[in-house]
């Protein structure tokens, strides 16, 4: 086998496991989401929304950057390793203490006093998080996504086990807090076990702050990204009773779970790969623009058809009492929508080792998103959220801007790349809401809505000759018969 057909399959099998680990954890963490949404309450789903806000701010402090700053160099070893993780410990338990003693305060401001005991309990998972950031360096560095779908699928169904058993217990908004602690814990042992690495007793401040030369600009640009992306939810939450920041939530939380598992199934391989081809410029943009053009293919349909399907689905999964979250739900499809412009870029100019560009560009997004943040909120929640809809556009021309001087790959021709699957996912989503004028129970109306666009867009992807679909097919393809020859 030649050197370019392993890497190939090297790659391709890392994606295929990171994206079973991202499917099987997402798929289980989507059922037992419903199965919970008919349990509880909007107003349950609010308040754990606004304490998770913190935690998630939090947490992009415990790993500093420092995590991809590891993936990214090329010679890391034990004392880069050990001193990443010790550091990351500390922070961890530092940010639970402040976290702990706050907590009232900020119940008060936003006139929730029960969520104090919420907070307080929740915030142990960034400690869980701090002893298994290296197991997940390491899982990236050598593309071992095989022992990351063991761990995570057994945490969602343990986890998912308890938040049901409280929900029906009648436990309220602590099934909710249960369910993520437990996930937390569990991945965390699974991990320190399945992966064989342990902290030497060896710390070295020279080698933090070599990795913090670069990984201090991801720590500010994931700092920026998780604030300006939660303080739709810290708005929502001050104005609005927690019911509404559940609508928010729960319309925010189908569109991300199938994004986030094909697209970032893509973008957690493409980021090593790319940073071992760093020095090949045209390698990197020939695997960017494959990134971009194969997360599109599958995102794009998937966006519209949940746009036109989203009342009835939302009725048949979750019941009736979260019909006001489907204007949410719709406006987020289309958000999510520009996620591959997004990743894929920020991946390529991280893997070249720019994160002063990186952070560049999410200083200018976030300065833009705040001014229109500013604007649409004196008009209403739903107002705040098409906001975000203006946001994503222009920041998919900011990511886009650098990569046109550094890869050559400019905006437009990225559009060129992307144009044929937006096209195709059109003109099925006209197809299949027209069903919905049929007069069907909504069952029945749901599959047929999802086998017509099902076999209208794949049909017209093989009528049309689209390059990502046949290079799907033909990867798949290659790389099954060379499992089967390797089995024989």
């Amino acid at each position: 086998m030649t050197q370019n057909n392993h890497t190939k399959t090297k790659v391709l099998s890392s994606f295929l496991w990171k994206f079973m680990e991202r499917g099987g954890t997402q798929g289980i963490q989507f059922i037992v989401q419903i199965v919970l949404a008919r349990l509880l309450l909007p107003e349950d789903y609010g308040i754990i929304a606004l304490v998770v806000v913190f935690t998630s701010i939090a947490g992009v402090f415990v790993q500093s950057g420092l995590n991809t700053a590891l993936i990214q160099k090329k010679d890391a070893d034990e004392i880069d390793f050990s001193s990443v993780f010790y550091l990351s410990l500390f922070l961890a338990c530092s940010l639970y203490i402040i976290l702990f003693f706050t907590a009232p305060f900020i119940a008060a401001f936003y006139k929730m006093p029960q969520i104090t005991s919420v907070f307080r309990v929740l915030s142990i998972t960034l400690i869980f998080g701090a002893f298994n950031s290296i197991q997940n360096a390491i899982i990236s560095r050598k593309l071992q996504f095989k022992r990351l779908f063991f761990s995570s699928t057994g945490a969602i169904l343990i986890s998912g086990m308890v938040g049901i058993f409280m929900a029906y217990s009648g436990f309220g908004v602590w099934a909710l807090v249960a369910q993520q602690i437990a996930n937390r814990f569990m991945v965390m042992m699974i991990l320190w076990f399945t992966v064989k690495w342990r902290p030497h007793l060896v710390f070295s401040f020279n080698r933090v702050k070599s990795l913090f030369s670069f990984g201090w600009k991801l720590l500010m640009s994931g700092l920026l990204n998780t604030v300006y992306n939660d303080l739709y939810s810290l708005i929502i939450g001050r104005i609005y009773e927690p019911a509404m920041l559940g609508f928010y939530n729960r319309g925010q939380q189908f569109p991300k779970v199938i994004v986030s598992n094909f697209d970032g199934t893509i973008q957690s391989v493409m980021l090593p790969v790319l940073s071992s081809q760093q020095d090949n410029r045209i390698k990197v943009k020939n695997m960017m623009r494959r990134g971009i053009i194969t997360s599109s293919f599958v995102i794009f349909p998937a966006m519209i058809g949940l746009i036109v399907t989203a009342e009835p689905v939302v009725k048949l999964l979750l019941t009736d009492k979260w019909l006001p979250s489907v204007p949410f739900l719709q406006i987020y499809c289309v958000i999510y929508m520009l996620m591959p412009i997004h990743t894929s870029n920020l991946q390529a100019i991280n893997a070249l080792g720019r994160s002063d560009i990186f952070l560049k560009l999410e200083i200018i997004k976030k300065v833009l998103g705040l001014i229109i943040l500013i604007i649409t909120v004196q008009y209403g929640v739903y107002a705040i959220a098409f906001g975000g809809i203006l946001s994503g556009i222009l920041s998919s021309f900011i990511n886009a801007y650098p990569n046109k001087q550094l890869l050559n790959y400019s905006y437009k021709e990225q559009w060129n790349d992307i144009m044929p699957s937006l096209v195709l996912s059109v003109i099925m989503g006209i197809v299949v809401y027209s069903i919905k004028l049929l007069s069907m129970p909504i069952t029945i109306l749901l599959f047929v809505q999802m086998f017509t666009g099902v076999v209208t867009y794949v049909g017209m992807a093989k009528l049309f000759k689209l390059k990502c679909f046949n290079y799907l097919l033909n990867t798949l393809s290659d790389t099954f018969l060379k499992r089967k020859k390797e089995a024989i």
